[in-house]
This record gives C-alpha cells, sequence and structure tokens, in this order.
C-alpha cells in the first residue's frame, strides 16, 4: 500500500470535519448521522426502531493485532475486537455502525451471526433518538472517560473502573 493511501484512508480517514456516512445496504432501517450531545457525531432513528430487531451490520477491514495497534494511534478509533487474533476497523470499509456513540444506559447491543456483528434494537427507539451501545471496554485497556450524562453514569466506557 502506498505510503499516502494509508495516511488518507486509514490514519486520516475522511479528514477533519467530514460528516459520516450510512451505507443502507447494511442498515434495515433509516438511520442518518448527525451531531451528537455525547460525543462529535452519531447516529440517530430516522423511523421508530421496534425492540430486539436488527438494525444495522457492522462492517469494516479485517485486521490483526499488529494492524490495530498501529492504528490505534489515530485520535478517533472504531476497532471492534473479534477475537484476540483478529479486530474490524469500522474506520476502512465501515457501514455507518461505527459511530453509534458510547452510553451507560444504551438502546442497542452488539450481536454476533457467525462472521457478522449486528447492532439490535434492546427497547423500541423513537424517530430522531440518538442510536447507543455500552462498548464495555476492557478493564484492562486504557480507561476511556464516558460523556453520556445519564445518572447513574459509571464514568468509563470501559467495564468497570480498575
Amino acid at each position: 500500500m502506498a505510503q499516502s493511501r494509508f495516511v488518507t484512508e486509514i490514519l486520516l480517514p475522511g479528514g477533519h470535519g467530514t460528516e459520516p456516512l450510512v451505507d443502507s445496504r447494511y442498515s434495515c432501517f433509516h438511520i442518518k448521522p448527525g451531531e451528537s450531545q455525547i460525543d462529535r457525531w452519531g447516529l440517530f432513528a430516522a423511523e421508530p426502531i421496534p425492540a430486539n430487531r436488527v438494525v444495522m451490520q457492522y462492517t469494516g477491514e479485517w485486521i490483526n493485532v499488529e494492524q490495530a495497534e498501529y492504528r490505534a494511534l489515530r485520535q478517533r478509533n472504531y476497532l471492534f475486537e473479534w477475537s484476540e487474533t483478529e479486530i474490524i476497523d469500522g474506520m476502512v470499509g465501515g457501514s455507518g455502525a461505527q459511530f453509534a456513540n458510547h452510553s451507560c444506559a444504551p438502546n442497542l447491543r452488539f450481536r454476533v451471526f457467525g462472521r457478522r456483528v449486528f447492532l439490535v434494537s434492546l427497547r423500541w427507539i423513537p424517530e430522531g433518538e440518538e442510536l447507543t451501545l455500552d462498548y464495555h471496554l476492557s478493564r484492562d485497556s486504557t480507561l476511556a472517560e464516558c460523556h453520556c450524562g445519564l445518572p447513574g453514569c459509571r464514568g468509563v466506557i470501559n467495564s468497570a473502573r480498575g
């Protein structure tokens, strides 16, 4: 891969201020990106979504741990840890699902079917509500501050403090 392609497409995809896109081929409902109260960009239901329904697929480039460690140098990461050796980088070839923000009281959850990852609704979601997930980052990961602002917020997007 040429160095300039690596820099523009993997380390700095989209460039500063680029609005995220949602690939409707991977979405079962109308989803739109927009500015989030939680963090920068988020995804919003453009129609009501019933409970326990596949909302969209999380897609991206499949990479190994070494590549993920290198890409983790980016300011923003959209890395889904599939296994101890495989990671999906949603920033490269992602469906838009990577822009679902963390919340300590989410309305979506991850669900794995075969080698595909889906976002599934936990409850009925009204039109206009931001779509959120509990990332459950490992306790061993560097603690990352949560910005959901909800009562009972645990303060970090990791599974638990320290």
